[in-house]
């Protein structure tokens, strides 16, 4: 008689990982651990658990310490998602990687300006080594002395700064202002090298979990680590990650390589998301990279993937887009293909969405400008905001006669619905009329179909005072008057002052129908997206827009990916992972869409690595 083996369930391939890692976090006998999560496979579901298991089993004795748990995040629509899964608990304090730094830093102020003295000026002598071996007269050299310039300006200011200020969100170009990258660097420095830092840390959170460390600031990572060696009796260091998924520079490479001996390694295999035919072809994907290969779970469909390879030089992207959507309609027979609200579709670069969707005058001046990308991509930026969240709003509520919505936006928004300006009001019914008056001006500008500039709306609201324009576009909308204008100080420090205003003013003269498509992209309500952008999120139906000429971008080559004359292995494998991330997005089918300029050999490259059957691969609609 042949005894058979027991089947392995679902909830057995990966039941050990979340007790594992409830092991490690004990108060009394901490262990630190990098947990293995690859695409599809609960990371996110594995992280809220530890923290609930933490909330049941330490909340009181971490809250009678003045303690509590500390989780970062990589973006703020993700600390925002675990913060709501924990119902806001203040015992778990989730931050961003900028926010926790600086929560670190803040007002270490004596500390800082040293920090910054010395930085400074090996920053200036290096600049002046530079330029001294360098070419005369050229743009590089003009470059290096501006540099030196504003770095010199700097340092000389720095004892009349006697409070630095930073904002995880914003632009930060105040004189007393850190930057991003200043904050992060001060951050590691001081824990790396200042016992007392260490000693607050450890004693705010004995805990702190990173979700997505495989992207985490390096340097942030790197010191995390001596903490951890430091205060392992006392200190739990929890890394949650997938190095295939890293798709940012700014991470450490090799994290899950030559951890420490007392690292808990616990792994998931199985993938929650994926149908079998995707999970199938990131197994494929990855076996050139790490060996990781996972498993799809029990009751998983079969799915679909389909290639669709174009020449790059073809015209009108967009409709053969569309004709691949209707393509992949009939080859899945699911009618959610037929509908774009209903495909998630991926871009390279943001242009690439702008343009499609029909946003490129009012995107590209603003996101052109350096310092302001990140805050406009976060939809913080106030030249933008003005107008996808106070201006829009009230537009969208008249148009469609929504009376409340209407005295909820202006009592809300309204500078002349102030409780001061209403008690100043010798008539508050003539006070709210001119609200009224001035909202009917407003509509008049799309009077027999019209689509106004950016422009018109703003001096319109500003000639009204219907609402309160941001200092940022105050000398636009008051021409005549003196706005924004900085002293002289303040524009030796801001190099791009005239480019910013510049950019305003293209921005400006953008129509106002380009502000909704906008603000949905932004929300991610909008069926298009990046291929970065997409990380941790799931969708039923995914096209992937893969076209290195129109993204114009050098960290990404879709072309080296598939057999081209490579610009590097390191390109290569970053375009690889990339290529995983987006593919495994797909929760029922996936059709991906690549413009090459070798067709026929991008075709028998992914025949030869075995990523597709022959019959997958489409090269005409």
């Amino acid at each position: 008689m042949i005894d058979s083996q027991p089947v392995k369930t679902d909830e057995d391939i990966d039941g050990h990982v979340d007790a594992e890692i409830a092991a490690c976090l004990n108060l009394t006998s901490p262990h630190s651990f990098f947990l293995f999560a690859g695409a599809g496979s609960g990371k996110t579901r594995s992280l809220v658990t530890a923290l609930k298991h933490i909330q049941k089993t330490f909340y009181e004795s971490l809250k009678l310490k003045g303690q509590k748990v500390g989780v970062i995040t990589f973006t703020n629509a993700a600390s925002d998602e675990i913060k709501r899964r924990l119902l806001f608990d203040p015992l778990i304090d989730v931050r961003t990687i900028h926010s926790f730094a600086w929560s670190l830093i803040e007002g270490l102020n004596h500390d800082i300006r040293e920090w910054l003295r010395i930085e400074l000026t090996a920053d200036v002598r290096e600049l002046q080594t530079e330029e001294e071996k360098g070419r005369k007269g050229n743009k590089a050299s003009a470059i290096r002395l501006r540099k030196i310039e504003l770095k010199t300006l700097r340092l000389q200011n720095l004892n009349n700064i006697s409070h630095f200020v930073y904002s995880p969100t914003g632009d930060n170009r105040g004189r007393d202002s850190l930057s991003h990258s200043e904050v992060l660097r001060l951050t590691s420095h001081f824990l790396s090298k200042k016992p007392t830092m260490q000693a607050i840390l450890t004693g705010r959170y004995p805990i702190l979990l990173i979700d997505e460390s495989q992207d985490t600031n390096r340097h942030i990572v790197d010191a995390l680590f001596e903490v951890q060696a430091t205060h392992k009796s006392s200190f739990v260091l929890g890394l949650f990650g997938d190095m295939m998924q890293r798709i940012y520079n700014d991470g450490k490479d090799g994290l899950d390589q030559n951890l420490p001996e007392d690292w808990a390694t616990p792994g998931k295999e199985l993938n929650f998301r994926c149908p079998r035919r995707v999970v199938t072809l990131i197994n494929k994907v990855r076996s050139a990279a790490d060996g990781q290969q996972q498993k799809p779970r029990s009751n998983a469909v079969d799915g679909f993937v389909r290639l669709f390879i174009f020449p790059t030089g073809v015209t009108d992207k967009p409709m053969i887009e569309q004709a691949v959507a209707r393509q992949m309609a009939q080859i899945t027979g699911d009618e959610g293909w037929a509908n774009p609200n209903e495909i998630k579709t991926l871009t390279l670069e943001h242009r690439m969405a702008a343009s499609r969707m029909g946003f490129l005058d009012m995107f590209v001046p603003l996101y052109q400008v350096d310092s302001w990308r990140t805050s406009f991509l976060e939809g913080s930026l106030p030249v933008a905001r003005f107008f996808t969240e106070d201006v829009l709003p009230l537009v969208n509520a008249k148009k469609g006669e929504d009376r409340f919505a209407i005295a909820r936006i202006a009592k809300a928004l309204s500078p002349l619905l102030t409780p001061e300006a209403l008690r100043a009001a010798e008539d508050q019914a003539a006070q709210l009329q001119k609200v009224i008056t001035a909202i009917d001006q407003l509509m008049t500008l799309w009077k027999d179909g019209a689509d106004p500039s950016l422009l018109k709306i703003l001096r319109c609201i500003a000639q009204s005072k219907l609402l309160e324009i941001p200092e940022s576009l105050k000398a636009n909308a008051f021409p005549d008057e003196s706005f924004g204008r900085p002293d002289q100080a303040t524009e030796a420090q801001e190099d791009h002052q005239s480019d910013r205003a510049e950019a305003i003013d293209k921005f400006l003269n953008a129509p106002f129908s380009q502000v909704e498509p906008f603000a949905a992209y932004l929300s991610g309500e909008a069926h298009f997206d990046t291929h970065q952008g997409v990380k941790g999120l799931e969708f039923d139906r995914v096209m992937v827009i893969m076209d290195d000429e129109e993204a114009r971008g050098f960290l990404f080559k879709y072309e080296d990916l598939f057999g081209g004359r490579s610009s590097g292995q390191k390109t290569v494998e970053s375009t690889r992972r990339l290529f995983y991330v987006t593919c495994s997005r797909a929760k029922r089918s996936l059709a991906l869409v690549a413009y090459a300029g070798a067709p026929e050999r991008v075709r028998d490259f992914v025949i030869q690595e075995g990523w597709f059957n022959d019959d997958e691969i489409i090269t005409s609609i």
